[in-house]
């Protein structure tokens, strides 16, 4: 995967250095080539002054040495130019002949006048005593050349034309050695990014190898594994940054299932080796017949708390499948309350426990699942009759807040300890802390906050002087009056 990546970038890195030299090269051979012939022109012009008054100075008769003198001056210059840029130049008058007096300024002329009959140079020639400057690429003798062209003036009015003419390797010397350089330092550069890309990919690529290695860790049952959160790109440290949560999550679920099979087996081995004892001492007669009565209710006892503890244990699990629906509708929450204490009677009056019922009206109609919503309902009342001592009082409210309707079940039993009271709903907590047989399983709660998560309301434990008060909320419902 590194070795990929990294092969990537250099090509990426390759081709767009390729591209830019060559485009800096292009650039500077363009650049180049008008600034020689910028050049080339610049003498033009001198050599076209110089013939003007040449021809100005025979055409008005001065003095013979005064334009014997500008003659050679003009001869000496056209040497300068042939020299440094190996050119043929050319003096022409307006009828585009070699003016007499101009052949000696190169010894090279005829080439050029040779090549006057073609095409592009007698446009070009034209051009030029029209007034005009001209620069452009012909081929003499099948040699590439660059020629120049400027016209000489006296007083406004064009005596003739300057035509220098160079082979294209006078225009473009030099450029080698300047694409040489331009070359090396394309190289330089891709030398540089590739190193600085190879470096930057493998600090981001390490703390990637580090989430990997921790993920295989993890798949082999390590879920200590953590990886360094270290400075680098906000993508990278925000994935190290989620794998730990991530991390952090799986190990809590994983420590949670252990507790949740350490604490199922702990709650089936109970009535389970109650059960087995009784009758194994039942039929060793290690327990005279004369009590098995007695045993065979204790047997009938665990029996039952076994039952619940599977049915729960089931409930929950269908609770927490992901195609678990409910089925809702309106109904009366003070009806089911009212039902739920009528089907708890007999335990309510053997403790001799006062029921009070405070409710907004007589019917309040919610919207849910009647029969999930009976389940909390019932759980909640359970509790607190087995927490409720003698002669005490359970209070079932109703009332309107927020929009929502707030169903409490309250009592004034023991109450819960504060450093409790955070883990009421986890699964097999219960306030004894000893799983004494007969308090229960621990999964009332647990089951009764799955049903209100389903429904998308909650359940929690109210801060109360005495007992304890567990309130549920639930969205209003329509009467079926109205």
């Amino acid at each position: 995967m590194f070795k990929r990546i990294i092969s990537l970038i250099v090509s990426v890195v390759v081709v767009i250095t390729v591209v830019l030299a060559g485009i800096c090269c292009s650039t500077i051979r363009n650049q180049q080539i008008n600034s020689r012939l910028e050049e080339l022109k610049k003498e033009a012009r001198e050599i076209a002054y110089l013939a003007g008054q040449t021809t100005s100075i025979s055409i008005s008769g001065h003095l013979f040495s005064t334009a014997q003198s500008w003659q050679k001056y003009l001869n000496w210059k056209a040497a300068e130019v042939n020299d440094e840029f190996g050119a043929y130049i050319l003096v022409v008058n307006r009828s585009g002949q070699v003016m007499d007096n101009m052949k000696t300024i190169s010894s090279q002329d005829s080439a050029l006048a040779s090549s006057l009959n073609g095409k592009e140079l007698s446009e070009a020639l034209v051009k030029v005593l029209g007034g005009e400057e001209i620069s452009l690429r012909t081929m003499v003798d099948g040699s590439p050349t660059f020629t120049v062209g400027v016209p000489f003036v006296q007083n406004d009015t064009v005596l003739g034309a300057v035509l220098i003419q160079t082979e294209v390797q006078y225009i473009e010397s030099g450029i080698d050695t300047l694409m040489l350089q331009v070359v090396l330092f394309s190289l330089a550069v891709l030398v540089c990014a590739v190193v600085l890309a190879f470096l930057y990919v493998r600090s981001i690529l390490k703390p990637l190898k580090q989430v990997t290695a921790a993920a295989r860790q993890m798949a082999d049952g390590d879920f200590n594994a953590r990886v360094e959160v270290t400075h680098g790109t906000p993508e990278v440290e925000e994935l190290s940054r989620s794998f730990n949560t991530m991390a952090d999550k799986i190990s809590e679920t994983e420590s949670s299932r252990r507790e949740f099979v350490a604490n199922v087996s702990h709650e089936l081995r109970s009535p389970i080796t109650s059960i087995s004892g009784f009758v194994q001492g039942m039929e060793d007669g290690t327990i005279p017949p004369e009590e098995h009565a007695h045993y065979l209710s204790i047997v009938g006892d665990e029996t039952k708390r076994l039952s619940k503890l599977i049915g729960q244990l089931l409930a929950l699990s269908r609770l927490e499948r992901d195609d678990a629906a409910l089925t809702e509708t309106d109904f009366d929450i003070c009806e089911m309350l009212r039902r739920a204490i009528i089907r708890r009677m007999n335990d309510l009056d053997s403790k001799h426990l006062n029921v009070v019922c405070d409710f907004d009206a007589d019917n309040v109609f919610v919207h849910g699942d009647s029969d999930r919503i009976e389940q909390v309902v019932v759980n909640l009342l359970d509790n607190a009759l087995k927490f409720t001592p003698d002669g005490g009082q359970i209070t079932l409210s109703v009332h309107d807040r927020d929009g929502k309707e707030h169903i409490t079940v309250a009592d004034n039993g023991v109450g819960i300890l504060p450093e409790d009271r955070d883990k009421v709903f986890d699964r097999f907590f219960t306030a004894d802390r000893a799983h004494t047989s007969g308090k229960g399983t621990g999964l009332g709660l647990s089951i009764c906050q799955r049903i209100m998560q389903m429904h998308g309301e909650q359940i929690y434990l109210e801060d109360t002087k005495e007992g304890s008060a567990f309130t549920f909320t639930m969205k209003k419902g329509a009467s079926k009056e109205a």
